[in-house]
């Protein structure tokens, strides 16, 4: 019982007396004070007794003490009854500031969060209040929690008006809500001016650029605040290890450890967790191991890590061995414990134990928690085997996402593109939206069915849903646009796109198309506007504008290409850029220039290489160097007839039948028969007609 509950029992008592004056004489004032006294008490049973007392004696309806059903309402908020708060509020005709608080305050912290925003508004239209530094941190609050961006700015610079743009607490609320939205620009400014920064300011930073993929930002900021002397508390380390983990910064790791040991700050099993965890995400299993074992009370989120970090590094045995350890000591695994070992099995295609843990599942009485529903039926897909995986989507709840997103997956993962856009297509009938996460996984499917109405469809579908403003759901699409021939459609997909959200991939996507189809012209000038813009290309934006080059005949632009990737980017170049060149140049004729660059190249020439080389030699009937290709290809690939078939025509085409037949016996040494056939072998874009000497006799 707290320093208010006493007085007010007695005073309480003294009311229901029969000395005690008629209800109607104690004033107004001295009801105001009663009644907040009471909801500071967070007494439900007293509110019940002055709640009681108001109604027999008639005050509750008397015009005198209209605003104390708001009083009671607020004393029944803080006391925990929401529901009753609601009903009394609604039917208040006169509300005070302090009721429209705690309702306020009420309403953000239950999660009704569109009711708390509403009352704030409707506070503000009344005239008669003005939010405080009390209300603005709950609506804040309430937007963030919203996701209403435009809505939270509006309420920000209301702050500022009302002159509470020093208040921390105002501030640390800010943050808070920026960071929901994702707007790290806004969360910095904002605490780039605070006057006075406590230690949740740093903590609601480092928390949110972690929650906002940016592992590095957090990093930096818990840096910066160790640097201006703020001390890390539970809440920081829970913050910074996961980003230290992300990241496999195994060092800032060590370093928070040792702060955690420093600090006495271990005592927490959360903080223990999260070094168990960071350990786990950068392969230090032995450390992990240690920490685990220092901790006294293991909740299943400790052995849950543990277990999780030894599928990771591909462990089944340890994480079945400990999976019985746990349970051993009392400590029964849950869904995600079971999850983690599912995706272990999934990672190796072990249907054996997938099918054990699935029957230890449904004894557990886990397999309708959606995380094992999702592994389970990632199991199957993995395995091959989606009659079970559909299985056991069929017996999940069709109005979850995740569900969906992972029986698509396992038809991706199957090949079974069609069925998948089917299932797309249901998925939205039935009203089950779907996230980012099944966009993507269903884009190749769409990429390899090449329908031009099914991409303009999902074009329009990613417009209506606004997931086109996602970079990589736009490059996917661009991608699929390419792959049906409509560059003009792919390329206003890119253009919609803001140029600070353009990334390397979505550029290479559409210099890819580009160059696919013969465009070279256009894939080259996109490359470069590319550069001009302060994008670095990398080995698959060069791959694909040097293979532009190659379909589109640029000798010349391709060489300049090359000798720029050569001098700038050095440590980008791979065998597949020197197969595009060698290509390139033997499209050409240039057959000694190609042959000169796979001699200085600084690394061994690959098979796909020398088949570039052999390929040019086939179109223009060069013998020697045709035998050198041939002749690296016989070592790297044994077994492929295509090479042996390409050399073979050569000597024929040239009319040397004794080196023809040289070939086709080198073939049947190897154990490599041709089937006897007359056919057409399409060589790099080129058609050459194969002869009939490997006919069988």
């Amino acid at each position: 019982m707290n320093g208010h509950s006493q007085p007010l029992s007695k005073t309480l008592k003294y009311l229901l007396s029969p000395a005690a004056p008629g209800p109607k004489t104690v004033s107004v004032t001295r009801w105001q004070t009663l009644l907040y006294n009471c909801a500071n008490t967070k007494s439900v049973r007293t509110t019940q007794q002055l709640h009681a007392y108001t109604i027999t004696s008639g005050i509750l309806f008397s015009h005198k003490f209209a605003h104390l059903l708001s009083l009671l309402a607020s004393s029944y908020a803080l006391g925990g009854e929401i529901m009753i708060a609601h009903h009394l509020f609604d039917r208040s005709p006169e509300r005070t500031f302090f009721s429209y608080k705690t309702m306020i305050r009420m309403c953000a912290e239950d999660g009704s969060s569109y009711k708390a925003v509403k009352l704030f508004v409707e506070m503000l239209e009344s005239g008669h209040y003005k939010p405080d530094n009390y209300t603005f941190p709950f609506v804040i609050r309430a937007c963030g929690d919203l996701l209403l961006p435009q809505l939270g700015i509006a309420v920000h610079g209301l702050t500022l008006v009302s002159g509470y743009g020093s208040d921390t607490f105002i501030a640390n609320s800010l943050l808070a809500m920026y960071m929901k939205f994702g707007d790290k620009e806004r969360a910095k400014r904002v605490f780039d001016i605070m006057k006075e920064r406590t230690i949740v300011s740093w903590n609601t930073m480092i928390s949110g650029f972690f929650r906002n993929d940016s592992a590095k930002e957090a990093l930096l900021f818990f840096r910066k605040m160790v640097d201006d002397g703020v001390e890390a508390d539970a809440a920081t380390v829970v913050s910074v290890l996961p980003a230290c983990g992300h990241l496999k910064d195994l060092e800032l790791g060590r370093e928070v450890h040792l702060l955690v040991d420093q600090k006495g700050l271990g005592k927490k099993v959360s903080v223990r967790n999260a070094l168990v965890d960071m350990y786990v995400k950068c392969g230090k299993m032995d450390e992990a191991r240690s920490v685990f074992d220092e901790i006294i009370e293991k909740d299943v989120v400790t052995w849950t890590t543990l277990i999780h970090g030894y599928t990771l590094n591909g462990d089944v045995k340890s994480a079945l061995g400990l999976c019985r350890l746990m349970q051993s000591e009392g400590v029964k695994p849950n869904a995600v414990t079971l999850a983690s070992l599912l995706a272990s099995s999934a990672s190796f295609s072990n249907l054996k134990l997938g099918k054990c843990l699935h029957g230890w599942a449904m004894r557990q009485r886990l397999e309708s928690d959606v995380n094992v529903e999702t592994a389970l039926i990632d199991l199957y897909a993995k395995c091959n085997n989606m009659r079970l995986s559909f299985n056991v989507f069929f017996l999940t709840s069709k109005t979850r996402t995740v569900p969906w997103s992972a029986i698509l997956s396992g038809c991706i993962h199957n090949e079974l593109g069609r069925e998948a856009i089917e299932l797309f297509k249901q998925m939205l009938l039935e009203a089950v939206k779907p996230n980012d996460v099944t966009i993507k996984s269903l884009l190749p499917a769409f990429a390899f069915q090449a329908d031009m109405q099914q991409a303009m469809n999902l074009h329009s579908y990613l417009i209506r849903s606004g997931f086109i403003s996602r970079t990589e759901l736009a490059t996917g699409l661009v991608d699929i646009y390419c792959k049906c021939g409509s560059l003009e459609s792919g390329h206003r997909v890119f253009s919609g796109i803001i140029s600070q959200k353009r990334d390397i991939v979505l550029w290479s996507a559409l210099i890819s198309g580009y160059g696919t189809h013969g465009h070279g012209e256009i894939a080259l000038s996109l490359f470069y506007e590319m550069v001009q813009s302060g994008i670095e290309p990398n080995e698959v934006t060069f791959t694909s504008v040097l293979h532009a080059c190659s379909h589109s005949g640029l000798v010349d632009d391709g060489l300049s290409l090359f000798n720029f990737i050569h001098g700038s980017f050095p440590v980008c170049l791979r065998t597949n850029h020197y197969t595009c060149m060698v290509d390139l140049l033997g499209r050409a004729g240039r057959l000694e220039e190609a042959h000169e660059l796979i001699r200085n190249m600084p690394f061994p020439p690959g098979h796909t290489v020398w088949g570039a080389l052999l390929g040019a030699c086939v179109i223009h009937e060069n013998v020697d160097l045709g035998e050198e290709a041939a002749k690296w290809l016989f070592e790297l690939e044994p077994e492929n007839t295509g090479n042996y078939v390409l050399m073979g025509n050569i000597y024929a085409a040239v009319g040397r039948w004794k080196d023809a037949e040289n070939v086709r016996h080198k073939m049947n040494e190897v154990g490599l028969l041709k089937s006897p056939a007359h056919s057409v072998v399409d060589v790099r874009g080129k058609t050459s007609k194969s002869c009939c000497f490997f006919t069988n006799k």
